[in-house]
């Protein structure tokens, strides 16, 4: 009778600048005679995590459970290998409504399961463990059809260095469920004496809200899907009005790579507050007929509702042709006007989306920042339809100061266009697919983007020659936002950053000692990140 790997993650290791952390695992023993393969283990049912920080304490409450699809028995020993330092307050695998606790191995009793799972299963990967104490629970017979739960709650210290905290919650060992995870929710509540200035999940597209300086919560959920990265978080503190954190790797003989996080307060003082205008582009062509078109109104009125005092607006809309609201930026004062302009819009005919990006920058000053936010449904059918030239023509038009924000909403729109001429005027690009809410999207990035703090932005590097930086063009800083850029450096050492920006027309620069780029090891995601 031989043994197999059932993948059961519900371990966290936690700590700054460690290796990728403890997998929960149930080593099964198949009946006699039955040749089982890893594609046959048991299925993740759900998996939720609920991460609580608190002044870098972090405690990590898991549930989860797995289901025996196969048609005869499982059982089986669950072995848990702790994160280094990582307090077990509660672990309980219940079975047939009673609950089975675990017990506490040692480290050279934790070793004799992995040395022999790895000589079984030549998978080295469980020697990452060697030298840690572990959990380990019985798993008890579970009939065909039936399901085990577990909870399981832990707490430890996360460590500080240079005022960046990192976390890590290993996932990606959940892709060898026999069957796509029917619900996944990771949910981390961070509350930090010392305010906290980015807040990054670098392999997952997580929500994330901030209410103050001092609290933030960030939200992952996914349904039928197999996990194949972990999830990781980083989050820094500085006392700064604008924090900036530098990570980066090194092999020798190489170029080396480096992440760098900047991030102002959330709150701000009104003289802090750069005035902006915004450009709405609402695509009005016979496509965007019915709900489409209402949730477009919506999300323009969402905008209108949420401008500064001192802002500006204008709203252009087109189809075969173009409409504008008026022949120039308005003040915010105008916004109830700009919505009654809204409701009188209807869609019907083509798509001319050239001359309406063309009429749309053209309305921009060099004065102010400038935001443009671009929502359609479809291709260029009318007019100039070649993306190259749309692209050629917008560049040509366009001030700097125009950041370009596009939602193609459906699956029929030119992805590379919009992708493009976000990314060539230093903006983002979003898409709304069918059944989600336009309205949601455009309002959420509207509520990152309403208060800029810093435009224009440039580093200066000092001594240390960088290249291959993505973005190329830095985008602008907003009051709970924050600049993440990736980019390649020649050679290591200490290293003095200026960042520097306007704020209404009045240039600002920051400065940060005491960094330095590595000038060997460091983190070894940050290339995969790059690349």
């Amino acid at each position: 009778m031989w043994k197999y790997i059932l993948l059961m993650i519900i371990a966290v290791s936690v700590g700054l600048m460690s290796p990728a952390g403890a997998d929960g695992i149930i080593i099964v023993d198949p009946p006699p005679g039955v040749d089982v393969r890893l594609d046959q283990s048991l299925a993740i049912k759900y998996h939720h995590v609920d991460i609580q920080i608190k002044d870098q304490v972090a405690t990590t409450r898991v549930d989860q459970v797995f289901v025996n699809d196969n048609p005869w028995a499982a059982e089986g020993t669950y072995i848990f290998p702790l994160p280094q330092g990582a307090a077990v307050s509660d672990f309980v695998m219940w079975v047939d409504g009673k609950a089975v606790h675990g017990e506490i191995l040692e480290a050279d009793e934790a070793r004799t399961i992995y040395d022999d799972v790895v000589r079984r299963m030549k998978d080295p990967a469980l020697l990452e463990y060697v030298g840690r104490k572990a959990l380990k629970a019985s798993v008890f017979p579970i009939p065909p059809g039936e399901e085990r739960k577990i909870e399981l709650e832990y707490s430890q210290i996360l460590p500080v260095e240079n005022g960046l905290v990192h976390y890590i919650y290993p996932l990606s060992t959940e892709r060898f469920s026999s069957r796509p995870l029917e619900d996944l929710v990771v949910r981390a509540q961070i509350e930090s004496r010392e305010p906290l200035k980015a807040v990054y999940s670098s392999r997952h597209e997580v929500s994330i809200d901030r209410e103050d300086d001092y609290h933030a919560l960030l939200g992952l959920e996914q349904s039928d899907v197999l996990p194949d990265r972990d999830f990781e978080l980083f989050y820094t503190i500085s006392s700064e009005k604008i924090g900036l954190n530098l990570l980066s790797f090194k092999e020798e003989g190489q170029d080396g790579f480096f992440l760098l996080l900047a991030a102002p307060d959330v709150k701000v003082n009104e003289e802090e507050i750069v005035v902006k205008d915004i450009i709405l582009v609402l695509d009005t062509s016979g496509s965007m007929q019915g709900e489409k078109m209402d949730q477009a109104k919506e999300a323009a009125r969402y905008v209108l509702d949420h401008l500064n005092p001192l802002d500006r607006f204008a709203i252009v809309s087109f189809a075969t042709t173009t409409r504008s609201f008026s022949p120039s930026l308005q003040p915010a004062s105008q916004a109830d006007k700009g919505k009654d302009f809204l409701d009188r819009l209807e869609a019907m005919g083509s798509t001319d989306i050239n001359r309406a990006m063309i009429e749309a920058v053209g309305l921009a000053e060099e004065v102010r920042p400038t935001t443009l936010i671009f929502l359609t449904d479809g291709l260029p059918t009318e007019g100039v339809t070649v993306t190259g030239a749309i692209l050629d023509n917008v560049a040509r038009e366009a001030p700097d100061n125009v950041r370009i924000f596009s939602f193609g909403v459906g699956d029929d729109v030119d992805t590379d266009l919009l992708d493009q001429i976000s990314l060539d005027h230093g903006g983002a690009s979003t898409y709304v697919r069918p059944g989600e809410e336009i309205d949601e999207e455009v309002s959420a990035f509207y509520r990152k983007v309403k208060i800029p703090i810093l435009s224009d932005l440039s580093l200066d590097w000092g001594d240390i020659i960088v290249d291959q930086v993505y973005p190329q063009r830095i985008p602008d800083l907003f009051a709970g936002s924050q600049l993440i850029l990736l980019g390649r450096y020649r050679e290591g050492g200490p290293v003095k950053i200026i960042l520097k920006g306007m704020v209404n027309q009045e240039e600002r620069s920051y400065t940060y000692e005491d960094l330095s780029f590595r000038k060997e090891d460091g983190d070894d995601f940050i290339p995969r990140l790059w690349a």
